[in-house]
């Protein structure tokens, strides 16, 4: 059996089970199995016999933890792929042998097919920047992605509900312009020897299998400098300070992150650049708040305005006044919509303007309306607003 035929076997599919199934049902399915398609239930049947092998492979690989996840990593590794086992059904470890699988010859040399060189050219050097192998005398470094990086802008109230445009200035890590990124004096910076460019080394974690992780002596560079540039110590990397116009979008609260895809750290090799976050805060209004997408505004009136209605006219934010109808009647503390006055909505369109009429009382008083206001208390002496209230503590 080729490694190509091995690599495409489904175990899961072999004994009838989900991916996840647990070990129980596992075991409950190869058992089933097994006594339906032992040999000597099923003499000189050879299809029973060769499906028999193939349910006791599969329950030695899925029926073992260890095995199991080694297989589950493999094939989510590969797609639909796996491994092959070791020495034996069911060995103690699984080697890969991608010659084999991609048309090559197990054990090829190098520059031969199946060889380190070989995998049918561009193959080669896909798995060789995933193994840290790749076609013969391969030596490029990998595209590096840019750091991200985070700034912070202060906006006033109407900016953060209309949007605004602001400039950014930031500070960050870029190609350095002395020697133009390479790290080198001259221009000319050497290969790395522990990883043979590739900016990556291997590390083994057991079952065959190797994680990559950056190199520690080129900083993943794949290249050191022989004569390290003065300005940036032979990292290839300076200090960049640059300005950019960033565009808020309308609506955005205090305290919220926006990310901006691309604008932050360029990347190394053709690398593409990292992304910005920008943290917004927002200045209060003296007189409008903000709850979601709706304004907030306080509106005083007065005694005679809250008891017999009327128009009252608010304030909007950067736009008209409008005109709110008073009911007769109305208590201190009541809140009115003007829909439509809000904040922007991602949609595009606005929310409401909140308007809560706030009773005033005048701090002094003329004798004309001292008189106006003490006949009126003395018709209103029957009435006691406090009476419901001593009620509803007798009845507590």
């Amino acid at each position: 059996m080729s490694t190509k035929d091995f690599v495409e076997k489904d175990y899961y599919k072999v004994l009838g089970v989900p991916k996840d199934a647990t070990e129980a049902e596992i075991k409950k399915a190869y058992r089933k199995l097994a006594r339906e398609l032992h040999p000597d239930a099923n003499k000189s049947d050879a299809k029973a016999e060769e499906r028999f092998k193939e349910v006791s492979e599969a329950n030695d690989v899925l029926g073992d933890p260890k095995k199991r996840k080694e297989y589950d990593e493999a094939r989510a590794l590969f797609g639909n792929g796996g491994y092959r086992p070791g020495p034996g059904a069911g060995g103690g470890s699984f080697n890969f042998d991608l010659g084999d699988l991609f048309g090559g010859t197990p054990g090829g040399g190098a520059g031969q097919p199946g060889g380190a060189g070989g995998f049918g050219g561009g193959l080669g050097d896909v798995f060789g920047g995933l193994f840290n192998r790749g076609g013969a005398g391969t030596t490029r470094t990998q595209p590096r992605r840019g750091q991200d990086i985070e700034s912070e802008v202060t906006l006033s109230f109407t900016e953060a509900v209309d949007g605004a445009t602001v400039p950014l200035r930031m500070s960050s890590q870029a190609p350095c312009k002395a020697c133009s990124g390479t790290g080198d004096k001259n221009g000319t910076p050497r290969v790395c020897p522990t990883c043979v460019g590739t900016g990556q080394v291997s590390r083994g974690t057991g079952g065959g299998f190797s994680l990559t992780d950056p190199c520690v002596d080129c900083k993943g560079r794949g290249l050191i400098a022989q004569d390290p540039c003065d300005v940036c110590k032979g990292s290839g990397r300076a200090k960049s300070s640059r300005t950019m116009q960033v565009r808020i979008p309308a609506g955005v609260s205090d305290g919220q992150r926006i990310r901006l895809r691309g604008k932050g750290t360029p990347g190394e090799q053709g690398g593409p650049a990292g992304d910005l976050y920008v943290i917004v805060h927002v200045d209060a209004h003296p007189v409008f708040g903000r709850r979601g997408d709706n304004l907030t505004l306080t509106v005083p009136v007065t005694f005679a305005e809250a008891a017999l209605g009327g128009e009252v006219k608010v304030p909007t934010l950067g736009g008209p006044p409008v005109t709110l109808k008073l009911p007769a009647g109305t208590p201190n503390g009541r809140t009115m919509r003007a829909r439509g006055k809000g904040a922007v909505r991602k949609d595009g369109t606005r929310g409401d303007l909140l308007v809560t009429v706030e009773v005033t009382v005048p701090a002094e008083l003329s004798d004309k309306a001292r008189e106006s206001l003490e006949t009126y208390r003395d018709a209103t002496a029957g009435h006691d607003p406090r009476a419901e209230l001593f009620q509803a503590v007798k009845g507590a």
